[in-house]
């Protein structure tokens, strides 16, 4: 110990030490991608919206009717001068629509120039899952009519299937609201 080492000097010793003493600690498990989506209620399913397409999630507005159209558009209403079409998600796949109003809100879409409400029967918040944890989801499960827009599911406590409603928004059965 008769050596003087200089402060840089007892630093790298320091640092080779820790270093060979953590060499048979095992490796940090790398960090999991997290995905993350407003999920929502219709019927007795859990669906969830990727983030970047719901634009904002309103109270059922009030809305006009509207003649001459499928029934399940329910109206028009009018949100910061923009006039808002108002769908009934649950009518337009054949399905009843829920009757708990307070808890129903809409799902605000604005993508290419289609700007339209999707009425669900709640919305649960944001719902976050491990990107690795997405399964495949087979139209037996999600029915023929909702197939093309369920992209997939999660698994926690029941599952949420991943609806787009980008894809909806430009499927042309969609687009044709005329009788």
């Amino acid at each position: 110990m008769g050596q003087s080492q200089t402060a840089f000097q007892l630093l790298l010793d320091i640092d080779q030490r820790c270093r060979s003493l953590a060499a048979g600690l095992p490796l940090q498990e790398t960090r999991q991608q997290g995905w993350s989506g407003i999920g929502f209620r219709m019927g007795e399913r859990f669906y969830v919206a990727p983030m970047g397409e719901v634009d904002e999630i309103l109270h059922e507005p009030r809305y006009a009717a509207m003649p001459g159209v499928k029934p399940w558009v329910r109206g028009i209403a009018n949100l910061r001068g923009r006039l808002l079409p108002i769908i009934d998600l649950q009518a337009f796949f054949g399905h009843e629509q829920s009757p708990l109003r307070k808890q129903r809100r809409v799902l605000v879409i604005d993508h290419q120039d289609v700007f339209v409400g999707l009425l669900v029967d709640e919305v649960l918040g944001m719902q976050h899952f491990s990107e690795r944890s997405l399964m495949p989801e087979s139209a037996d499960d999600s029915g023929p009519d909702m197939a093309p827009y369920i992209l997939g599911r999660f698994l926690r406590e029941q599952a949420w299937r991943v609806f787009s409603p980008r894809s909806l928004v430009q499927s042309p059965g969609f687009m044709d609201v005329a009788l």
